[in-house]
């Protein structure tokens, strides 16, 4: 996972700055999220995660790894209010966030330097300003088949 120098980045210019190289953004409020199986569904259902998806870390991990369902093309999710998790739950916060990295830096060499087809990039930041949280698809993906 890429963390951002910046101790509370403006989860609006990350989102700006995907859309300006032409990503797909996606926006997880994770300000209720306080336990593993919620914190799993709401990625699951941001993403748009197959029916098969397994609800444990692996399985986000091979989702994340593969979004063969979404349109072909980088995609970006910004967590933002990731330090309700942490907080409520450290181990799963810690096991999520090392997740969400080791897909990454999967998409980022098989991309080989350049952000190919179905690459993910994510974010999280821990602690935003209510009026700046948001759960939704700033553009909704479509099956690839």
């Amino acid at each position: 996972m890429t963390v951002t120098s910046t101790p509370n980045p403006d989860s609006g210019a990350l989102v700006a700055e995907a859309k300006a190289r032409g990503a797909f953004t996606y926006v997880l409020d994770g300000s209720a999220l306080t336990d593993k199986a919620a914190t799993l569904g709401a990625i699951a259902g941001l993403l748009r995660f197959p029916e098969h998806f397994g609800r444990n870390l692996d399985a986000l991990y091979d989702c994340l790894t593969d979004l063969s369902w979404l349109p072909a093309g980088e995609h970006v999710l910004v967590w933002v209010g990731a330090n309700a998790l942490k907080d409520s739950d450290p181990r799963t916060y810690l096991a999520v966030h090392g997740t969400l990295s080791d897909a990454q830096r999967r998409s980022a060499r098989a991309a080989s330097g350049r952000r190919a087809a179905g690459s993910l990039f994510c974010w999280p930041i821990p602690d935003v300003r209510p009026a700046d949280t948001r759960a939704r698809f700033d553009q909704a993906p479509t099956a690839s088949t």
